[in-house]
């Protein structure tokens, strides 16, 4: 099939991209370097949009959320991952988790059968010349990194992202751990270890002393990203840093006792079966045998199988706010256009709501016509403009979508109203931002 733009990157950017100029008529060429005999760090399976972390799109909130509003949004513009994010859910209270092999099954199914949509296994090392989109993800393959800095004259950055283990369910001591979630909100859709002082500070103790992978020479001095940091980064921070983030046990009454534990290791259901669970925050660089010697001192995991143990793999952005203009075109080559994890978003739905835009302003350019940006007020529009311009070069690091990225609410407002105040002016922003201008009625005489 002839194509009228090529996809580099069959990833969430990648395939929401795909999607949307599919959907507008536009006929697509979708390389993916997956199934063609490479392979990446960190993915396991051929499938688009393959989830390598967690399986969790966090809040589905989008009364009192940022990343609950942007699924609100995407939702409404026709979104495929939010689709088959929604078609293969799994329980995860107020958050959107997902049956991670099944959605991206169901996401590759849509785009090989879609009439408009050519997807090639193969491996793409130079930039298109025509209109393209280049969404390879953290891991673009070395032959195009280099043509991308070829073409941008700017230096690459880079970080860590680590990957955190899942377990058997039927190997966690339920006799020990216990189902709810925090507060007692919702369902009880997590498993919880509960940690003694004397346990956790062993434990704390073991991840410092524990086996890391070793850096090779070019990774030495590649900064990890706050929002994914190692579980052993954390614990060199100070003793009671992980009791104040991914082992906080607060609003968790432990049914033994009756109280909160010192310490919780919290597990989030994987798949639609329940027979997966992943370890909440436990991101790590630890040597495989070293996670199972340590894993398994929490109480609950001590007979734990794990399906994947921790990994670690080096992600690579680029400059995003000085390179790129408003509609994500290469500011020094407008025929190419980035989306993705490559712009220096972070997170699964930042990555594919940036491939949602993508695609709709290249739709709109090859069909002669002009998308405007969506407002700042939206979660689109924040994210879109922190991307663009909003942050301070210099210093550009990955980001998450949040109510910072929007311009404050004016006057003094109570704390508690704050969130639904935010979410209420950037739906109506939005709604506005939708509604096309009518064309004025001529003028007769």
């Amino acid at each position: 099939m002839i194509h009228d733009i090529h996809i580099v990157g069959g990833g969430l950017a990648g395939s929401e991209a795909a999607w949307q100029l599919a959907e507008a008529g536009l006929r697509v060429r979708l390389s993916e370097m997956r199934g063609s005999g490479e392979r990446t760090p960190a993915h396991q399976t051929d499938h688009l949009a393959e989830l390598v972390c967690s399986n969790s799109f966090r809040s589905d909130d989008a009364e009192s959320n940022a990343v609950g509003l942007l699924h609100q949004e995407m939702r409404a513009l026709g979104s495929l991952i939010m689709a088959q994010a929604d078609a293969h859910r799994v329980p995860a209270g107020s958050a959107l988790a997902v049956d991670r092999d099944g959605y991206s099954a169901g996401v590759t199914a849509a785009l090989a059968d879609h009439p408009n949509v050519t997807l090639v296994r193969e491996r793409v090392d130079a930039l298109p010349e025509g209109p393209a989109i280049l969404a390879t993800g953290p891991l673009t393959a070395a032959a195009l990194a280099e043509a991308i800095g070829g073409a941008t004259g700017k230096e690459a950055l880079a970080f860590f992202d680590a990957l955190a283990p899942i377990v058997h369910a039927d190997t966690i001591d339920m006799d020990v751990a216990w189902k709810a979630s925090r507060w007692d909100k919702g369902e009880a859709d997590y498993i919880n270890c509960p940690m003694t002082k004397d346990e956790y500070l062993a434990f704390h103790a073991g991840l410092i002393a524990g086996e890391k992978t070793p850096f090779k020479d070019w990774e030495q001095d590649t900064p990890y990203f706050e929002g994914c940091m190692p579980i052993e980064v954390m614990a060199e921070r100070g003793v009671d840093t992980l009791r104040y983030g991914p082992m906080k046990p607060v609003g968790l009454d432990d049914p033994r006792t009756g109280r909160w534990p010192y310490a919780v290791v919290q597990l989030r259901q994987d798949n639609a079966q329940g027979t997966l669970w992943n370890i909440v925050g436990f991101q790590t660089k630890l040597k495989h045998a070293e996670q199972v010697r340590l894993f398994r001192t929490i109480p609950g995991l001590q007979n734990a199988d794990f399906a994947r143990l921790g990994g670690l793999h080096r992600n690579t952005f680029i400059r995003s706010p000085e390179l790129l203009d408003p509609t994500l075109r290469l500011k020094s080559r407008p025929n190419l256009r980035f989306a993705g994890q490559i712009t220096g978003c972070e997170g699964y739905i930042e990555s594919a709501a940036i491939g949602l835009l993508a695609g709709r302003f290249a739709a709109a350019e090859l069909r002669g016509e002009t998308l405007a940006p969506p407002p700042i007020e939206t979660a689109l529009g924040a994210l879109l403009g922190h991307i663009t311009g909003g942050a301070e070069a210099a210093t550009y690091q990955p980001m998450n979508v949040n109510f910072g990225l929007m311009p404050p609410i004016p006057g003094r407002t109570k704390k508690a109203d704050r969130k639904r105040m935010y979410t209420d002016r950037g739906r109506a922003a939005f709604a506005q931002w939708r509604t096309p201008v009518a064309a004025p009625e001529p003028v007769e005489g």
